[in-house]
């Protein structure tokens, strides 16, 4: 394939076209020409690292820096994309309180997990929002964990970005946990979370929705490092032929390798589930005592 031609050696795009007296823009308009779905893949998996770490960079900005990586991709291509995938920076006007979206319509909630030390199960959940690349597409994965267990509670794997992917998520975890009234949720200000049916969902049950600043992910900082360990302990090395393929191993992963088999040292080296006995068993004491 081009693409694994291109980057035999260590060489860049760049340094192999120099070499072959071929520009940029032949070499990109033959891979697209003889291998369309991975170009476009590709260049889309380019777009998404720039965004996440260039994380207010503007369309034009981020084809700037692709084009120094070797990437020739022109500007409305990547607005594009970054629309299609929901990464467009959102900016908030002077001195006017971040109560709003700069899009008329959706609902800003206030930070209620900033500084909140839990001591109960269900008392907070986080969630978040990656892409996983596959040999010719990406998909997004929406994970939602109890920040008092880092257990996964919910998940759900889709080729979209829409609110369903969310949704879905959501009620996997309302049906594992049944959580009491006055649970609050937190996530960042994706629209997934800011749309009427996720927070209807999360109205039916007394749940509090929950929503981080602009361009800070401390504010989600448990949901943004379950998302790491995702990345690191099982997307990266694999590659996935379809996504059947993925949501088998995803299933694995998330329900039996996180939560009953992998220590977190945030949980005195315990893994979630049996964190959570614990407090099951201590709360049992308590009972049997009082």
């Amino acid at each position: 394939m081009i693409a694994e031609r291109a980057g035999q050696g260590g060489l860049t795009v760049e340094r192999m076209c120099e070499l072959s007296g071929v520009s940029r823009a032949g070499f990109y308009r033959q891979w697209e020409a003889s291998e369309p779905r991975q170009a476009d893949t590709a260049v889309r998996d380019a777009v998404q690292q720039v965004a996440v770490e260039k994380r207010f960079y503007g369309y034009r900005r981020v084809q700037r820096e692709l084009r120094q990586r070797g990437h020739w991709v022109n500007a409305k291509r990547v607005l594009r994309l970054m629309r299609e995938d929901n990464l467009l920076c959102l900016r908030t006007r002077r001195f006017v309180p971040a109560t709003t979206d700069s899009r008329p319509g959706w609902r800003i909630w206030p930070n209620l997990a900033r500084g909140l030390v839990t001591r109960n199960l269900n008392e907070l959940w986080v969630s978040d929002i990656t892409y996983v690349r596959l040999q010719e597409e990406f998909v997004y994965v929406a994970v939602i964990l109890g920040a008092h267990s880092r257990r996964v509670i919910g998940w759900a794997l889709a080729r979209h970005l829409g609110a369903s992917l969310a949704v879905e998520a959501l009620r996997m975890a309302l049906a594992e946990r049944r959580p009491a009234p006055g649970l609050i949720h937190h996530s960042d200000r994706g629209i997934q979370y800011a749309c009427a049916d996720y927070l209807t969902l999360l109205a039916e049950h007394g749940a509090q929705p929950s929503m981080s600043r602009v361009g800070n992910p401390y504010d989600n900082a448990k949901a943004e490092s379950f998302m790491k360990t995702l990345k690191e302990e099982q997307v990266r090395g694999n590659q996935w032929r379809d996504l059947d393929a993925l949501r088998s191993d995803l299933r694995t992963f998330l329900q039996i390798t996180y939560n009953h088999h992998r220590l977190h040292s945030a949980l005195g080296y315990q893994t979630p589930a049996a964190f959570e006995q614990q407090i099951s068993s201590e709360l049992e004491l308590r009972l049997l005592q009082s």
